[in-house]
């Protein structure tokens, strides 16, 4: 990817801080993915209690997303909503 070449020093600090903030969001959106990826094998392997604890540490890191406008809230309580199903789903049998 070729990346565009800022003329005025106004653009080449655009372009620093745009990048900045770019790697930035991408740890926190990693951290975020993370964290569900945890619930989504806790409750693969069939522990109810495990996937519950994994759920309680995901949800503020789900929100913690949406405060930082990394996420929409609806899509963050679309990710909670799922994956609570799915644990909900495991302890019913």
């Amino acid at each position: 990817m070729e990346t565009a070449v800022a003329n005025s020093p106004q653009a080449r600090k655009r372009a620093r801080q745009a990048e900045q903030r770019r790697t930035h969001n991408q740890t926190l959106r990693s951290r975020m993915r993370t964290a569900i990826k945890k619930v989504r094998k806790a409750s693969a392997g069939n522990d109810p209690e495990a996937a519950r604890q994994a759920f309680q540490a995901a949800v503020p890191e789900i929100d913690k997303m949406v405060g930082k406008g990394i996420l929409r809230k609806n899509t963050a309580a679309r990710y909670k909503s799922r994956i609570n199903a799915r644990i909900k789903h495991m302890a019913k049998g």
